[in-house]
């Protein structure tokens, strides 16, 4: 069975093709600037690379490229469209409607409904799966919804202490996100460490940032809340924040609520607190050069992430495993070795050595032999997940 995965942003598209059940990668592709004169096309089929430049003007237009591509006479890796069997998206909010659902109009108009906890996710999704239902009404879209894997989260580590009813009847509570390659990293470890009934606590590390607490594979905490912009903070989104501050910005700035809120979602974060930039790799760069609010923003970063480190250690009762993924997890040795300092009362003793000659985007274990609780670095696969579940959510249909 061969399913796309799509992955949706503003203004681009990027797919793979997987075929199941082997998960043999088929291709990968992208398309650039959507609705801009000179969209940017790649496709990686077989080991050759073919790029063009064309206007495309909306997200069906870039599917319908990317399907072109798929199957093209000389170099395509399928004869038809009608091979693929569903497109699975890494869909991100949708409230009580979570798991993975067959895309109908009720978890659309969830969504859309629901635009304002992932304003940089949901209006986007929610219209490209509107546009491609319409052009390609043959091929089931599937949402696997980022919250699906932490609906295994007890009610203690789940609700805010809010007035009950704003729990049951507005959906306020801590979601959770980055489901699927928590997921995957779960999946991933226990392969590694040849045991199913472990104590997890992955790190995903990158353009946004969450940690995960899982038992015997399944979510326990997660550090993202209702939305995506809490919790550790972001590459330009501010993480936790105190909402009894906004009145005072609201009467200092002269701004209004959505002005502060979009503020807080797109100019705060590493690039907030640097003033430089939203990329760590800048951020690490600057503050290796002395640059003192670089070097702040990095050290903000490391004291959020060691303080959800240190409580989901309690909530597991300890970890058998630490896992560092995402662009950074995956490539900052000096990230990693800024967590795990100091940490050896926990059991948790970093090997220098295998830490900073690690290449890049290895996976490895970065943790001595002596060492109670493992710490590996895992390259995340948040498409195979999609597809795995696109495929079970079509077979349960």
């Amino acid at each position: 069975m061969k399913v796309l995965v799509a992955n949706l942003g503003s203004t681009s598209f990027k797919y793979r093709l997987f075929d199941l059940p082997s998960e043999t990668q088929l291709a990968r592709g992208g398309i650039d600037r959507i609705g801009q004169t000179g969209s940017a096309c790649f496709v990686e089929i077989g080991g050759r690379r073919e790029e063009s430049t064309q206007n495309i003007a909306d997200h069906a237009a870039a599917v319908k490229i990317c399907l072109d591509q798929l199957t093209h006479p000389e170099y395509g890796c399928i004869k038809s469209v009608s091979e693929v069997a569903a497109i699975g998206f890494k869909a991100v909010f949708a409230g009580n409607l979570s798991g993975v659902r067959i895309v109908d109009d009720a978890l659309l108009a969830k969504m859309e409904d629901l635009s304002d906890i992932a304003p940089a996710h949901n209006p986007m999704y929610a219209k490209a799966m509107r546009q491609l239902r319409s052009a390609f009404p043959q091929i089931p879209l599937v949402a696997a919804l980022e919250t699906a894997f932490h609906d295994t989260i007890p009610a203690a580590n789940k609700l805010y202490a809010i007035p009950y009813e704003w729990s049951e009847d507005y959906e306020i509570k801590r979601w959770g996100f980055h489901g699927a390659s928590h997921r995957f990293l779960n999946t991933r470890i226990a392969q590694l460490m040849g045991r199913g009934d472990l104590r997890v606590i992955t790190c995903h590390l990158g353009g946004s940032n969450s940690l995960c607490a899982a038992r015997d594979g399944k979510s326990q905490a997660t550090s993202m809340g209702m939305s995506p912009q809490t919790g550790l903070l972001q590459n330009n989104r501010v993480g936790d924040f105190d909402p009894f501050a906004l009145p005072i910005l609201l009467r200092k700035t002269g701004k209004t609520l959505a002005q502060i809120l979009e503020d807080l979602s797109s100019k705060a974060g590493l690039l907030g607190v640097s003033g430089l930039s939203q990329d760590a790799r800048d951020v690490e760069e600057a503050a290796a050069k002395g640059h003192v609010r670089a070097q702040l923003a990095l050290d903000v970063f490391v004291a959020s992430i060691r303080q959800y480190l240190g409580a989901y250690l309690t909530v597991l009762g300890g970890a058998d495993a630490i896992v560092f993924s995402g662009g950074i997890g995956e490539n900052s040795q000096v990230i990693r070795a800024a967590v795990c300092r100091g940490m050896e009362w926990a059991g948790i003793v970093l090997d220098e050595a295998r830490n900073s000659s690690l290449p890049r985007g290895s996976e490895s274990s970065i943790s001595t032999a002596d060492s109670r609780t493992q710490i590996w670095v895992v390259p995340t696969n948040e498409e195979i997940v999609v597809a795995r579940q696109t495929v079970e959510a079509l077979q349960s249909r």
